[in-house]
Parts: structure tokens; C-alpha cells; sequence
């Protein structure tokens, strides 16, 4: 692939060529860091584990060189947490089966710049290759400026695509932020119960992060079942495990549509249902 950073690299857990490894791709993560895809697009990686018909394909936007570090990770470089972090990605990806793990290699700094168009094109360069049917990616309330900053990549490349060859599915998850918030009738609840085994093997991976002072592991499932348990309050639980995502197939089925405003008006929903529930039980209305 011609990527624009020498450094980036494609990795087939099963050795097919790349060509044939990347059109198979149906479900496409795009996350900005080693660990994020794990974190926020279980849901595609467990639709299509084990599946010749279906396949999962992760792309990682950063170099990871930014992480915190503590413990048994405090004396590590730049460099070597790096590699540290992109090898933890592989052995993912293939603990997941993924048909193909892109990393990118692109600082941050990049990522974050409103006039840097690197990332942008290197998606858009992924996206012809795999025409996925759906994309999961961050949700663009998410409140890491890193992630905001692959959201938007990633819608604009998306935008950029030949209406046919666009995803028809695309969704913005859950990671430095929560959408509990959202309407119950905007979320998009995905299931992904019973299978706690392969989200501990995939989350537990990254143990640069985890004993290098951040429980990603634990709070990943706990949120979960957080969402899973407060989803609905008048019936018993039908699911164990839930993450939310907001639904941001119209912002890319339509170019002219104001990404703000499509995320305001979520806000702007919440605002007003609080608002409402007040405004009744203090006889406001």
C-alpha cells in the first residue's frame, strides 16, 4: 500500500497477500491508538471471529509514542514504547483473527492539525481498498483531541468516496467518553454478551498500558456492563454486556451535513429530556 509514512505497515495474521487480505475486509475499526479498536469495535471484531464469510480489519492512526507509562514500563523511550505498543497490536490482531491490521504511524500532533491531510488521504486510501460495509471509529463527543482528530479524518475521507462505495453502516463508539447520554431511541446498542473470555484475551494484550498504571481491562468490561444493567430501568436485563454507539451513517451518506450540528442536536436532545423531567416534577409545565 502506498501509505504516506515509511514506517506504516500492513500485518495479515494468516499470511494471505495483501490484496486479497484487505478486499475481504467487511468490518472496518479505525482507532487512533494501539488498543482503542479492542476497546470500542469489539462488536465487529466478535461478528466476524471465526467466519470465512465475514472479516474484521483494524486500522491504528498513532505511533503510541505519547502513552503514559509507569511500573515496569517507566524507563522505556519513545522508541522503544512504540514498538512496544505496535507489537501488542499484532499479537491483537491475531488473538482476534483480524483479515488485516494497518498501523500508520502518524504523530499526533499531525493527527490534531486542521491543515494536515495526511491521515485523511491514507484513510481514504484504505477505504478504496476495502470498501467495508461497516465502520466503527470514535464518536465525535469523544473528549481526547487525538480521537477527535481520527473522527474527523475519518468522516471526511468517507465523504470524499464515490456515494456507491461508501460504508453502509458507520459508527461512532465508546472511549474517553460514554454515551449513555445519547436518546435511548439515537443509541446503537450492541450486544456483545457472552463472550468475556475473548474481550479479557483481547483487552489483556495491552499490558503496556495496563501495568503501566491504566485498568483499560477492567473498565473497559465494566462499562459494559454498566450500559448492559442501566440500559433499561422498567424491565430485567436481556443483555450482560452492551456498548453504545451513535449513529453517523447520515453525516457521510450526506457531504453537506454540518458535523457540529449533527452532535449538537444529540446534545441539544439530552439538554431538553432533562429539562422536561425537571420542568414536570417541579410543576413547570
Amino acid at each position: 500500500m502506498k501509505l504516506h509514512n515509511a514506517t506504516a505497515e500492513l500485518f495479515v495474521p494468516d499470511g494471505k497477500p495483501e490484496r486479497e487480505a484487505l478486499i475481504r475486509v467487511t468490518h472496518l475499526g479505525i482507532g487512533a491508538h494501539q488498543d482503542d479498536l479492542e476497546f470500542m469495535a469489539f462488536h465487529g471484531i466478535l461478528n466476524c471471529f471465526a467466519r470465512d464469510d465475514k472479516w474484521f480489519g483494524g486500522v491504528t492512526c498513532t505511533n503510541g509514542s505519547g502513552s503514559a507509562r509507569t511500573g515496569p514500563y517507566a524507563s522505556c523511550t519513545d522508541d522503544q514504547m512504540m514498538a512496544i505498543r505496535r507489537e501488542e497490536q499484532r499479537t491483537a490482531a491475531s488473538i482476534g483473527g483480524y483479515g488485516v491490521m494497518i498501523q500508520l504511524d502518524h504523530q499526533s500532533n499531525t493527527v490534531k492539525c486542521p491543515t494536515d491531510t495526511a491521515l485523511r488521504s491514507d484513510l481514504k486510501y484504505i477505504l478504496l481498498a476495502t470498501q467495508p460495509e461497516v465502520v466503527y471509529t470514535h464518536n465525535p463527543a469523544d473528549k481526547h483531541d487525538t480521537h477527535i482528530g481520527v473522527v474527523v479524518a475519518a468522516l471526511q475521507a468517507m465523504r470524499e468516496l464515490p456515494a456507491e462505495q461508501r460504508p453502509k453502516q458507520v459508527i461512532g463508539c465508546e472511549v474517553w467518553r460514554n454515551l449513555d447520554w445519547l436518546p435511548d431511541a439515537d443509541k446503537v446498542a450492541m450486544d456483545v454478551s457472552g463472550r468475556d473470555n475473548l474481550a479479557a484475551a483481547l483487552n489483556g494484550v495491552f499490558d503496556s498500558q495496563i501495568s503501566g498504571g491504566k485498568r483499560y481491562d477492567l473498565a473497559t468490561q465494566g462499562r459494559r456492563a454498566a450500559n448492559a444493567t442501566f440500559f433499561e430501568s422498567h424491565a430485567t436485563d436481556t443483555a450482560t454486556q452492551l456498548i453504545f454507539g451513535m449513529d453517523l451513517t447520515p453525516v457521510v451518506s450526506d457531504e453537506t451535513m454540518d458535523i457540529i450540528a449533527c452532535v449538537v442536536r444529540y446534545i441539544d436532545q439530552f439538554k431538553a429530556d432533562v429539562q422536561q423531567k425537571l420542568s414536570k416534577r417541579l410543576g413547570q409545565v
